[in-house]
């Protein structure tokens, strides 16, 4: 069976094609379309007519080509950048009737629910109790667990991008006045989310997520053509070195450092912040660079539990206003 999966963030539309033997989703093929929605819709704002029509555009390609390599209809979904939009329910039904592809939007805590479901397959019971992290775009996600499933996930509205605009548009590179009134909001806004984590104890902790792979591989992680099995940390007091770096520079020089690509070199120092204050408020001082997250949690999801919980989510998906953050779990016995 070949399965696939269509992620639209607030940067990228991206497409996995996957074979589904074994129970283990193993992907075949992997594309990408530029979008930067972020760009051009404020957090909270409108999504425009124009970037409306390249949303079209890139989900019929990623559909299109998931059909000659063999998959069925893609599990499209769409994150923040989309959830929050007041004209949510129009692009929805727009890109339904142009592609025919049921795009669904979920909820920040369904995120994190599937973001550590594909952590855990990855990092395995040997992990123990788990905590996970992930920055998006809009929003940063994060997870406790000690099973399957998480215990404890929450999301909150500290996205790279989101945070970029709204504290250092027009500053490139920003004064240190804005990088710690950054730092402060994160700190107000982790808070309670991080005394959890470290009440919890986890003996685990990952993070996922293009922004984090880009910052390990500044602090030294392993270069992706090293493969997914090698193994990549990410130190804190690297990171908080990182920080440095990164506040010194325009965003066309930041582009220049390892790891950095151009479309994010923006957001990086923000991502930076982020990272490193989670990191120390919930009293993690390394994690472990995993690189199964949102899609890969969805396509075990799917081939564990079936289709009637993505029915579920679309059917949510499909009402007027923004659905209650109620994770989504069927009755399944302990594994």
């Amino acid at each position: 069976m070949r399965i696939s999966v269509v992620d639209v963030g607030s940067n990228t539309v991206r497409l996995v094609v996957a074979d589904a033997a074994g129970g283990v989703p193993l992907p075949v093929h992997t594309a990408k379309w530029r979008l930067r929605l972020s760009e051009e819709v404020r957090p909270g704002g409108r999504i425009p007519e124009a970037a409306v029509e390249r949303l079209i555009d890139a989900v019929f390609e990623a559909s299109a080509t998931a059909a000659k390599w063999g998959a069925a209809d893609p599990l499209a979904f769409a994150t923040a950048v989309v959830r929050h939009a007041p004209n949510r329910q129009d692009v929805l039904r727009t890109v339904q009737g142009r592609t025919g592809v049921e795009l669904c939007t979920l909820p920040g805590e369904v995120e994190a629910e599937l973001t550590f479901l594909g952590a855990r397959r990855w990092m395995g019971w040997q992990s123990g109790p788990l905590a996970l992290l992930d920055i998006g775009g809009g929003s940063l996600e994060v997870a406790f667990g000690r099973g399957r499933l998480p215990d404890f996930a929450a999301s909150l509205p500290l996205g790279a991008g989101r945070l970029t605009r709204e504290f250092f548009d027009g500053q490139d590179p920003p004064p240190m006045d804005s990088v710690k009134a950054l730092r402060r909001k994160v700190r107000h806004q982790l808070r309670d989310v991080a005394a959890r984590i470290r009440w919890e104890g986890p003996r685990t902790a990952v993070v996922t997520s293009r922004t984090f792979q880009q910052l390990g591989r500044l602090c030294g992680a392993p270069p992706g053509r090293k493969g997914p099995f090698a193994e990549r940390l990410l130190h804190r007091a690297d990171l908080r070195a990182a920080i440095g770096r990164l506040a010194a520079l325009p965003a066309a020089e930041r582009a220049e450092l390892p790891g950095i690509s151009a479309p994010r070199a923006a957001q990086s120092l923000a991502g930076a912040v982020v990272g490193h204050t989670a990191m120390k408020l919930t009293g993690l001082s390394t994690v472990t660079l995993c690189p199964w997250a949102l899609r890969e949690g969805i396509l075990l999801r799917h081939l564990e539990d079936g289709s009637s919980w993505w029915a579920e989510i679309a059917r949510h998906a499909r009402e007027p206003a923004p659905w209650d953050p109620v994770p989504l779990r069927v009755a399944t016995a302990p594994d």
